[in-house]
């Protein structure tokens, strides 16, 4: 099981960037995706999940109305859209992917990729 997040980079608060999880190794369409944050000196903390059977969405309400997730099964691949940031959405970013793991905790996930670093300088 594979999971390859990437996108991240460095942009001036009030920018946008989307981030990319690609999975390999498992039937992606049966696993639920979550993206959680991590940042210095802080817990890991879910920011947006998408679910395998109804592509049910749910978000953080830190940023909710900001960050849309999406799924692209042919391409085995979720995004998130991260719009209007601010310097507090600075972190690592990681996908995680579990089966019956829908939800924002970050312990119910069974499959993490290595992050990728989103840093908003404001």
């Amino acid at each position: 099981v594979q999971l390859q997040a990437s996108g991240g980079g460095l942009v001036q608060a009030g920018g946008s960037l989307k981030l990319s999880c690609a999975a390999s190794g498992f039937i992606f369409e049966d696993y639920d995706i979550g993206w959680f944050r991590q940042a210095p000196g802080k817990e890991r903390e879910g920011v947006s999940c998408i679910s395998s059977l109804e592509n049910s969405t749910d978000y953080a309400a830190s940023v909710k109305g900001r960050f849309t997730i999406s799924s692209d099964n042919a391409k085995k691949t979720v995004y998130l859209q991260m719009n209007s940031l601010k310097s507090e959405d600075t972190g690592v970013y990681y996908c995680a992917a579990g089966f019956g793991s829908y939800g924002l905790g970050p312990t119910t996930y069974d499959y993490w990729g290595q992050g990728t670093q989103v840093t908003v300088s404001s």
